[in-house]
């Protein structure tokens, strides 16, 4: 087995799981799930039949990646956070093929206990901070928070606030790598 996973996890067969994953206590794994390698689902994850995750994500304890999710390379999800996949949801009504197909871009960050409705794409290097709720797409590299989500700036691919407006023009450095990005309207760019 070329990954590892605790006593406690269940990861039904069919499931592949990459190379250097690690699926922590009481996780629950379906049968149609792709995982890539050196991924870490912690404490409670559960992950649907329609999953597809990328390499080098991490998912923080009790989140449920549901049915039509997709998560790109490098994507955090912080804890407790929430995806959906049925917009409009009732107990008493079956709405299994109107699944709305989310995908998280590579890099992104998903902060504590934000929720995802479902339908929308998160930017490459997006970061969704910490409560928010996303209901809209968020473009590369763009930092969302509140209820509902808007955004308020920009964040460097090492995770750092950029010295931009929210829309317009500029050139900003990020504090810790260097890095250069040009903002164009609603455009943010890495200078390579």
């Amino acid at each position: 087995m070329a990954y590892w996973k605790h006593d406690s996890a269940i990861v039904d067969d069919g499931a592949q799981l990459g190379e250097g994953t690690k699926v922590w206590h009481f996780c629950h794994v379906s049968a149609g799930a792709r995982i890539g390698e050196r991924c870490a689902l912690g404490q409670n994850v559960f992950v649907g039949n329609d999953v597809q995750i990328g390499r080098n994500v991490r998912i923080q304890n009790n989140v449920s990646v549901y049915d039509a999710v997709t998560l790109e390379d490098d994507v955090f999800c912080g804890p407790s956070m929430v995806f959906t996949n049925v917009y409009n949801p009732r107990a008493a009504v079956s709405r299994k093929s109107e699944y709305r197909r989310t995908l998280v871009r590579q890099g992104a960050t998903l902060g504590a206990n934000c929720t995802i409705v479902c339908g929308v794409t998160i930017g490459r290097h997006a970061f969704v901070g910490a409560g928010a709720v996303v209901q809209k797409d968020v473009p590369d590299f763009a930092l969302v928070v509140g209820v509902p989500a808007r955004r308020i700036g920009w964040m460097s691919r090492h995770g750092e606030r950029l010295a931009l407006p929210v829309r317009g023009e500029g050139e900003a450095a990020c504090p810790s790598t260097g890095e250069r990005y040009r903002l164009h309207g609603d455009t943010l760019q890495p200078l390579e």
